[in-house]
């Protein structure tokens, strides 16, 4: 017997024939044996539906008062789903973020969690029940209502896991498991069968949508196996056939090193929602980068990539990149508190990029990753505006209207087409 825990996001539990199907699901991992933590989302579209109604009050409601009216969501959910499960003849009992006292701090709208106590959750377990939790949620040590941020749920799932030395947190979500990259850009996108904590934190920060980074962060510091799985493979009747045999989705796990046979690139990600800065004619002295960059981190922008341009009679061009959304507020902050501050010459926004980038702990051990990554961008005319690396992974700026050309290119080069995973360079 096994104590696993689910997490369903707000699509999974959409609409009652959907919270009936979870239910479904739920009690066969139930029937097989296992004791089984059901962490929920909102039904899809509620949350925005209650922020929509604050904002109707207020453009900036109180964040205590926002989190007590948002946190409602997931009760509803968690009441549905254990009347579903009930009704299917299985003792079930909900629970909200302070009923199982999930303790956080107090920064409301991105609380973090401090400390879960398990007790009653393992009564629940021990009497024979079903439990689900309200994901998104925790109190403070006040016993306000807090909300961990969009995408908190995963994390509540994570950490419930991790309290209860659970032997998997299963996350299910629309898609049935991680790619090597998005299949909506190339057909030949194969499904991965395990992932590494480092390579899926990566993919997470550079576009990837599965999974809240947060989630992966505290599955890989608390070594807790993640798997991520498909909510709609069931069949129109809302059987599972071979569920447990063939729905295996996506292990995520700790870097097994030679113990495990690992490509030299897992996976491809990229993110649409890059903007571009140049400060152009800057003074080419010590400080300088400060002087820039200070006034952009006051303002609570957050910065990508940067690169400096070796000086030219005395000055240099500084690049970096930020969140498109940001850079309206970007280019306003530069003009007003830093050009001419430093003596800039020109300053230079431009929306028309994406960020591709390679991941995968097999760059650890082969040379050669970014040079293939490079010749076979070049091969098909596409120029590289910024490189930024790391250990396991290579990310390239470049202009947008060449993102599904790169992708498809960078996936057959390295091989991800293949069975075998043999890239066209030898050696790699």
């Amino acid at each position: 017997m096994a104590l696993i825990v689910q997490k369903y996001g707000g699509t999974s539990m959409g609409s009652i024939d959907r919270i009936k199907n979870v239910a479904k699901r739920v009690k066969r991992w139930h029937d097989n044996g296992h004791q089984v933590v059901v962490v929920v989302s909102a039904m899809s579209g509620e949350t925005n539906r209650l922020i929509d109604l604050a904002r109707q009050i207020s453009t900036q409601p109180d964040p205590r008062e926002y989190d007590q009216m948002v946190s409602t969501g997931e009760q509803v959910s968690i009441s549905l789903l254990a009347m579903a499960i009930k009704e299917l003849g299985i003792g079930a009992r909900s629970m909200t973020g302070r009923q199982v006292a999930i303790k956080t701090d107090n920064a409301h709208n991105k609380a973090r969690i401090e400390s879960i106590d398990d007790k009653n959750i393992r009564e629940q377990l021990d009497a024979g029940n079903i439990v689900i939790v309200a994901g998104f949620q925790g109190i403070d040590e006040e016993g306000n209502a807090t909300t961990l941020g969009r995408g908190g749920s995963d994390t509540t799932g994570v950490a419930i896991a991790a309290a209860l030395g659970a032997d998997e947190c299963q996350i299910y979500t629309d898609v049935d498991g991680v790619y090597t990259t998005d299949p909506r850009v190339t057909s030949k996108a194969k499904k991965l069968e395990k992932i590494t904590f480092e390579e899926m934190l990566e993919m997470a920060s550079l576009g990837s949508k599965i999974l809240q980074i947060r989630s992966v962060e505290f599955a890989g510091k608390y070594g807790v196996p993640l798997r991520v799985l498909s909510s709609f493979d069931e069949n129109t009747d809302g059987s599972f056939d071979q569920e447990f045999q063939d729905n295996v989705g996506t292990l995520i796990t700790i870097d097994e090193g030679d113990n495990m046979e690992q490509a030299i690139i897992s996976g491809i990600a990229f993110n649409r929602d890059e903007a571009k800065i140049l400060v152009r004619g800057v003074p080419d002295h010590p400080g300088i980068a400060s002087a820039i960059l200070s006034p952009i981190g006051r303002a609570n922008i957050e910065i990508d990539m940067i690169v400096q341009n070796l000086s030219d009679n005395g000055t240099t061009d500084f690049t970096f990149t930020v969140n498109r959304t940001d850079l309206d507020k970007t280019l306003k902050v530069l003009n007003e508190e830093v050009k001419d501050e430093i003596g800039a010459k020109e300053i230079l926004g431009n929306s028309e990029v994406v960020k591709v980038s390679l991941v995968g702990v097999g760059m650890r051990s082969h040379a050669g990753v970014a040079s293939l990554m490079f010749q076979t961008l070049a091969e098909n005319n596409i120029n590289i505006q910024m490189i930024s690396t790391s250990e396991i992974k290579v990310s390239v700026l470049i202009q947008d209207q060449h993102l599904e050309k790169a992708v498809k290119s960078l996936h057959t080069a390295f091989g991800l087409d293949r069975e075998d995973g043999e890239s066209k360079i030898a050696g790699l």
